[in-house]
């Protein structure tokens, strides 16, 4: 026997561990494929919503609408609640709000006495449109881009932010 031969015991011994590595390999990579491909689908939420009937915002008042989505980031499933202002400045005119103050991230609400909406974090208020007009938050309102379609609203996801 020369140094190169190989025993029948090493051939047997290699072709075990490469047909064992094969198999691994068969049963591991579609289970990782499978547990991995959630995390790498992640993307961000730009629907639109519907915000039914032009006919349930009045002229000229802030009205709140508010609506819960459920999102899908791998494994992980998370309701997120969107709320947001409706003014509608005339029949076509229409702007919607962000809801939440641009300062620390609290819900405003519409104070129709004093014609502004208010964060009751930093007593920041804003004015109908969503322009600050006191208090510590750095700009306006976020903003939704709107489309109306057979008489209903649609808003876009998610809301641009404004500059002073």
């Amino acid at each position: 026997m020369t140094d190169k031969e190989i025993t029948r015991r090493e051939f047997i011994k290699g072709t075990a561990v490469a047909i064992g590595g094969l198999i691994g390999a068969v049963i591991a990579l579609p289970s990782i494929v499978y547990l991995l491909s959630p995390a790498l689908q992640a993307k961000e939420d730009t629907d639109a919503i519907d915000l039914g009937s032009l006919e349930n915002y009045p002229i000229g008042i802030p009205t709140r609408f508010e609506t819960t989505r459920t999102k899908v980031n791998g494994w992980e499933r998370t309701a997120i609640n969107y709320g947001l202002f409706v003014v509608r400045k005339s029949e076509r005119e229409i702007r919607v709000f962000s809801d939440i103050c641009t300062h620390l991230g609290c819900r405003v609400s519409w104070h129709a006495d004093q014609e502004n909406y208010i964060s009751p974090c930093h007593d920041g208020h804003f004015d109908t449109v969503g322009n600050v007009v006191s208090g510590p938050p750095p700009r306006p309102l976020d903003e939704y881009s709107t489309k109306i379609e057979n008489g209903n609203l649609f808003v876009q996801l998610p809301p641009f932010k404004r500059v002073s």
